[in-house]
């Protein structure tokens, strides 16, 4: 079958739909909904997420230097939405989303109670790519929710039940199809 070409336009996904909280300096905490958000250095732990200069969070972040990726499962994809969708100029997020926050361990942003993960970070580096910035934000707290562990302590991806964003649309991520190197594994 022949490929189509396509216009120009950032093309991969799925992506993570993270909710990032921030604070600014009257502590007036708030939060944006990011699709473009990721894994950047597993050594030191480092997280990339890209905002537009023209949204507030990007002001507080830069100037506070600091936010938390909060990793939403499907109970809060409602909350999600509501977060991407208004402007935290004009309204309290976490009033209109029905979310809680909490004090964080290492940084002032608050965590999102009702996540369950929160991933505290230290903005390492920012960087100016044209209509978003890149900011780099080293890990340095993890939360998880213990409802979300298993009986050993690791995460249970299936009772967090994260999801996606592709294409203007969500999606739940289904379950789990393989592991790590299982086509090398006898």
């Amino acid at each position: 079958m022949p490929k189509q070409r396509q216009g120009l336009r950032p093309g991969l996904f799925p992506t993570p739909a993270v909710m990032v909280s921030c604070q600014d300096e009257e502590g007036k905490p708030n939060i944006v909904t990011l699709a473009w958000a990721g894994v950047a250095c597993s050594e030191p732990p480092m997280l990339g997420i890209a905002i537009r200069p023209s949204r507030l969070s990007h002001g507080i972040i830069s100037r506070s230097g600091e936010f938390v990726v909060n990793i939403p499962g499907v109970d809060q994809l409602r909350a999600t939405d509501i977060c991407g969708t208004v402007s935290g100029r004009n309204v309290d997020k976490f009033a209109a989303a029905q979310l809680t926050p909490a004090a964080a361990s290492r940084v002032k942003a608050p965590l999102i109670e009702e996540c369950p993960v929160n991933l505290e970070c230290v903005v390492r580096h920012k960087l100016a790519l044209g209509s978003h910035d890149l900011f780099i934000g080293e890990v340095v707290a993890v939360h998880a929710s213990s409802e979300y562990l298993d009986d050993k302590g690791a995460w249970d991806i299936s009772k967090m039940k994260p999801f996606a964003y592709c294409a203007s649309t969500y999606w739940s991520l289904g379950q789990q199809i393989g592991v790590h190197s299982f086509t090398v594994k006898k």
